[in-house]
């Protein structure tokens, strides 16, 4: 059981009493991070603790967008407060409550090194993340990140964000091709997301925020080749974004729910090609791909190659840091559940995990 399991549990509603459970006086906040706040039980599967607080504006009649992957589409059955996210429940608990644990918690072992408020479609939204953040701020020096709709968004709406605390935002551009965006997030779903608001909006948030302090989140195994997926992590590198991977993993009653995962050494081609060219030691070009877009060389000498695998750090969690420059984004089993091969670490892997990883990449 998680130290803190002690923490007064948040704020429930009078019987009988009518609560409108609304952003910006509830959040939801994910399982992981309810634990780590003492607000749920349970324990992180090889201690790996959530160091982030992740949130998530909540609205009664949920999310406009319609993402075929997404656990949140409008167009899953279920009341929207019920609808998993990342196959797990996010309770809905109040702000206040949420800000209060985080700043009795600060300074201690187990304080929390970032907070990240995600928004959903939804107009109130970007008002609403701007209040929410300035409700932590007013209690807590916690860094604060912004997981944003640029749908919804304009440049004045970063500055806002900028002014209320937040530090460092992310962009969910989730699929690597603009066929594959407009199917799964636009029109093919009937949604109202764009991949050239998008990027665009990528470009505002670094004149604003700086280089570096956006981050790009891409979602690998839906659909896309190896080649085209290092492609969109090298455009957003030049554009001084960091990124950040998700594999695939179907969300039961999603219209992605029969979709195939993908396999494991695509995956870890990736997360090594994302990790050469976010460092700068190579580049997209650099590379070497067959017909199908498999990459089939990283254009460094092998012995870098398994260098920079043994590390382990191209398998970590790639996040947004804490004050101390360390990941503190790290989502634990995120991308699997816990006793499947764990796709990012949310540590640094063993020597058992990186005799795993090096017999999936084919580097015994």
């Amino acid at each position: 059981m998680l130290t803190g399991s002690s923490a007064q549990l948040p704020t429930k509603a009078r019987p009988g009493a009518r609560v409108v459970a609304e952003s910006p006086e509830y959040v939801r906040t994910s399982l992981g991070a309810a634990m780590a706040l003492g607000f749920e039980p349970g324990v992180f599967y090889r201690n790996a603790r959530a160091y982030c607080v992740n949130l998530l504006l909540t609205y009664t009649n949920g999310c406009a967008a319609n993402c075929a992957y997404c656990g949140l589409a409008r167009s899953r059955r279920g009341r929207y407060e019920k609808k998993s996210f990342i196959r797990v429940k996010w309770p809905v608990v109040r702000l206040s409550d949420v800000a209060a644990r985080i700043a009795q918690l600060e300074g201690s072992p187990g304080e929390v090194r970032r907070v990240c408020i995600s928004m959903v479609t939804r107009r109130r939204a970007a008002a609403d993340i701007v209040r929410v953040a300035r409700t932590i701020r007013a209690v807590s020096s916690v860094p604060i990140s912004g997981l944003l709709t640029p749908t919804l968004l304009t440049t004045a709406d970063f500055h806002a964000m900028k002014d209320a605390g937040i530090d460092r935002i992310g962009i969910a551009i989730d699929a690597a091709t603009e066929a594959l965006f407009d199917r799964l997030r636009g029109h093919g779903v009937r949604g109202p997301h764009r991949w050239d608001r998008y990027w665009s909006a990528l470009g505002e948030s670094v004149e604003v925020f700086g280089r570096w302090m956006v981050g790009c989140h891409f979602i690998v195994g839906l659909g896309e080749t190896e080649h085209e997926m290092t492609s969109a992590i090298q455009k957003a590198h030049d554009m001084g974004v960091l990124t950040h991977l998700f594999s695939f993993y179907p969300e039961h009653g999603s219209a992605m729910e029969d979709h195939p995962r993908p396999e494991l050494a695509s995956y870890r081609r990736v997360q090594v090609a994302r990790y050469l060219i976010n460092h700068g030691i190579a580049r997209c070009d650099d590379f070497s791909f067959d017909e199908a877009g498999t990459i089939t060389g990283f254009g460094i000498p092998r012995q870098d190659l398994v260098a920079t695998v043994e590390s382990g750090w191209p398998f970590v969690t790639s996040g947004c840091p804490g004050k101390n420059g360390e990941i503190a984004c790290n989502r634990p089993f995120s991308n699997e559940r816990p006793g499947e091969p764990i796709r990012n670490y949310p540590f640094l892997p063993d020597k058992s995990d990186l005799l795993e990883i090096k017999a999936q990449l084919g580097l015994e």
